[in-house]
């Protein structure tokens, strides 16, 4: 029953734009037949061309096209008897000749907009569909930090032996065990805060924040990772003998991130007996700090995409990461209004630098 009244109703609405069009066209030829023929009304029909167009296709509005410019024309010759010029010729074709155009432009542009509609259309399919993988990425990983937090303790407690007696070589696969657990933890947490700060934005807790601490904090909390590595770690405080304070209005938790993230790059990168510095700069509008390594170094092409989502590259670099620290990185420093960027050092190795802007009353925070 729905079915026969909305069909109906469709049958009925298309009639209703029949008469429309029709009425209009009649309006039309009774101006243009009741009044002396040097008056053009023809122009006029633009009106149903332009509705029948839109409303019933390219067939219909080449038949209204054709419609119009006849009976424009037919007003030279009906009603007879009055006398015809050069002048009323003219009009008459310069209006046929627009009804034309108009046709032609009318269908032209219902292409248009039938193109755009589609095209957009697509394009919201295709959000869509990444915001489903979004989503459906966000949740897995959410999902799986339970069953990973459980082995974690479960591995904690063999450690202590609570299940009994430790051999000193089991002691040493469940610490492989529990670091290995740790890192894909660590990972999991990246993807969540990634897919959070790419849908609802990072919010940070803004505060002054000495970037010299974070930095030496950074590197106490490697130190042991670079010793494993046989990597040196040292801070130099740039063209200064002496430590000083790089003031910023940032996130201290979310710029330790940075700093852990790029260190670790760094370390990662870098053959044994190798060193990695960390360089503290001070200039008048920015603070600047750069990890440099010596490791093989990055080719130019990928200069460009390091900070990209899931960008690994291909070099002869040690180790290859997931390719979310760094974009996770430049989401941070992006946020605080900072640059973050890679390049090359000579004779051989990478520099990772990023800088903030100056906190403006730092002078008030070192007196």
């Amino acid at each position: 029953m729905r079915h026969f009244i909305a069909k109906h109703f469709n049958k009925g609405f298309h009639l209703g734009r029949y008469f429309i069009i029709a009425g209009l066209y009649t309006f039309v030829i009774v101006l243009e037949f009741s009044t002396p023929i040097p008056y053009v009304f023809g122009y006029l029909y633009t009106g149903p061309i332009l509705l029948t167009n839109s409303w019933l296709g390219k067939r219909a509005t080449f038949q209204a096209t054709f419609t119009a410019v006849f009976l424009t024309m037919l007003n030279l010759v009906v009603p007879a008897g009055e006398i015809i010029n050069a002048s009323t010729i003219t009009s008459r074709a310069i209006a046929a000749i627009a009804l034309i155009v108009t046709g032609v432009l009318s269908d032209r542009l219902r292409l248009s907009e039938e193109a755009i509609a589609s095209t957009s259309a697509k394009l919201e399919a295709q959000e869509e569909l990444v915001r489903v993988r979004e989503d459906f990425a966000s949740t897995l990983t959410h999902d799986l930090k339970t069953p990973l937090l459980g082995a974690i303790e479960t591995l904690k407690a063999f450690e202590g032996e609570k299940f009994g007696p430790i051999l000193p070589a089991q002691q040493k696969v469940l610490a492989t065990m529990a670091r290995s657990h740790q890192t894909s933890l660590q990972l999991l947490e990246t993807l969540l805060d990634i897919y959070r700060n790419d849908t609802e934005g990072l919010e940070l807790n803004l505060e002054p924040v000495d970037l010299t601490v974070l930095a030496e904090e950074a590197v106490s909390t490697l130190t042991e990772l670079a010793a494993n590595r046989c990597v040196y770690l040292s801070l130099n405080y740039g063209e200064s003998d002496w430590r000083q304070s790089l003031w910023v209005k940032g996130d201290a938790l979310q710029l330790q991130r940075v700093l852990i993230n790029l260190l670790v790059n760094a370390i990662n990168h870098s053959p044994r007996n190798s060193h990695v510095e960390v360089v503290l700069e001070s200039q008048s509008a920015y603070q600047i700090v750069k990890i440099l390594d010596t490791g093989a170094g990055i080719q130019p092409e990928q200069l460009s995409h390091l900070f990209e989502r899931f960008y690994q590259g291909h070099s002869q670099r040690q180790s290859k990461g997931s390719g979310l620290g760094l974009y996770l990185s430049r989401q941070i420093i992006t946020a605080h209004g900072g640059i973050i960027w890679a390049e090359n050092i000579l004779p051989v190795g990478a520099m990772f630098a990023f800088k903030l802007p100056v906190y403006p009353f730092q002078s008030s925070l070192t007196t």
